[in-house]
């Protein structure tokens, strides 16, 4: 069976498995009521409304 003739560094390991950890940026989408950008499925915090009814007072 194969074996490494020589142990692989530190930093060649860590540029390997950092690769498939990119972090994106999160999902935006727009609030129906007053067009704000705001995270999906969270309380608009421009108007205070989720799924059409008022959740936070909003001054």
């Amino acid at each position: 069976m194969p074996v490494p003739k020589q142990k692989k560094g530190r930093a060649k390991t860590h540029s390997r498995r950092s690769a498939n950890m990119k972090i994106s940026a999160p999902a935006k989408s727009t609030c129906p009521r007053c067009g704000a950008v705001k995270l999906p499925h969270h309380v608009c915090l421009n108007c205070g409304y989720y799924k059409g009814r008022e959740v936070i007072v909003v001054d």
